[in-house]
């Protein structure tokens, strides 16, 4: 069968490789629809980073590893022992490895498990292959009424919607939004769909402010010529806001969020930083200001994105800009993203297109 393989920097390689056996407890799903995030692109260009080089101490795997993570399909096979699953059933993956041993994971904390990591990028395959076999925990039926293309983006909005779950969010908090790319757009729709106040959003990129506005944004700004700080409080009445995400992972939007936020106001990071940065504490302190961090998602998180697709209370369906073969995954996927990620939200590789059936098809900008 045909899977992605990552070899190190700027080595993907889509080859021909053996399928694999459904075992027990485990299920067997043809792959339909594949994200391509930002960390396959920091794994592509710096990696290996959740990529092992050493065996991975739950799927015993190194490099290379076949990609994709973020991922729907369809059941085609069901170990002995699993049950509410049946072939032919159209599913979403939460991609979480966990040892199911740790302390993170007996308090249901799989997204911090000491040896965790993510199918598709840990080992243990991945999405952008004809088959991968996939503990039955981490497949979740989508509804009729959510087709295998918005399945695919159930990860990345789980990544929004966890975030947003562990805030201190009511009804009428004001937000701040750093980074308005794809996880700020999950941010942003998780937001509408469990009510809030105002939203400003901070972003540079001029196509992604369309989006942003598009997806329920009140204000944009852009930090190459706004004062953000200014904009924020002249916007919340000289207060600052009650929550800002950092989505950015740039040391100016952390300063940024920190500044921003009212007395005993909260700064959420859902951002992967790179390397370490430098930090001021007093912007918290002298507000008496929160930090908090979220990894991930728990399967709740991908629950709850499932229901409020199938719901309408979600509607991410405009976040699809490119759709892409597997076996152009790098030139019209990663190189794309690379050097034109401002025209793009979220770029899918259609697992059953071949590259003989034409080039990638776009969805008009907003």
């Amino acid at each position: 069968m045909r899977a992605a393989r990552y070899y190190g920097i700027e080595d993907i390689r889509v080859e021909e490789i053996e399928e694999p056996v459904c075992q027990e407890g485990h299920v067997m799903v043809k792959p339909a629809y594949v994200g391509i995030c930002g960390t396959d692109l920091h794994e592509y260009l710096g990696g290996p980073t959740f990529a092992p080089v050493e065996p991975h101490p739950v799927t015993r795997e190194t490099i290379p590893v076949t990609f994709g993570h973020e991922f729907s399909g369809t059941i085609l096979e069901v170990g002995k022992g699993v049950s509410g699953l049946e072939p032919g059933q159209r599913v979403a993956i939460q991609p979480t490895i966990s040892d199911g041993t740790c302390s993170a994971c007996h308090a249901g904390l799989e997204n911090v498990c000491y040896s965790g990591g993510f199918i598709g990028l840990s080992g243990g395959g991945g999405g952008l292959s004809d088959a991968v076999v996939i503990p039955a925990v981490n497949v979740l039926p989508l509804p009729s009424n959510i087709p295998l293309d918005i399945g695919a983006l159930v990860e990345p909005l789980a990544v929004g919607w966890h975030a947003v779950a562990q805030s201190p969010l009511k009804n009428d908090s004001s937000i701040l939004i750093l980074g308005g790319g794809p996880i700020g757009i999950a941010v942003l729709l998780a937001l509408r769909a469990r009510g809030c106040g105002k939203i400003i959003v901070s972003e540079p990129s001029t196509s992604r402010q369309r989006f942003d506005l598009h997806f329920g944004a009140d204000y944009v700004l852009d930090p190459r010529t706004d004062d953000v700080l200014k904009e924020v409080r002249c916007l919340t009445d000289g207060n600052g806001v009650d929550i800002a995400f950092d989505c950015a992972g740039v040391a100016p939007g952390l300063k940024a969020a920190c500044q921003a936020i009212k007395a005993r106001g909260t700064v959420v990071n859902v951002s992967i930083w790179e390397k370490a940065i430098p930090f001021q504490p007093n912007d918290l302190v002298f507000k008496e200001g929160k930090f908090l961090a979220c990894l991930g998602y728990v399967r709740k998180d991908f629950e709850d994105v499932i229901e409020a697709i199938a719901s309408g209370a979600m509607k991410p369906g405009d976040m699809v800009t490119r759709r892409v073969a597997l076996e152009n995954v790098v030139e019209d996927g990663f190189k794309t993203l690379i050097n034109h990620k401002e025209d793009h939200v979220k770029i899918l590789v259609d697992i059953a297109q071949t590259k003989l059936s034409g080039g990638p098809s776009e969805r008009p900008t907003l």
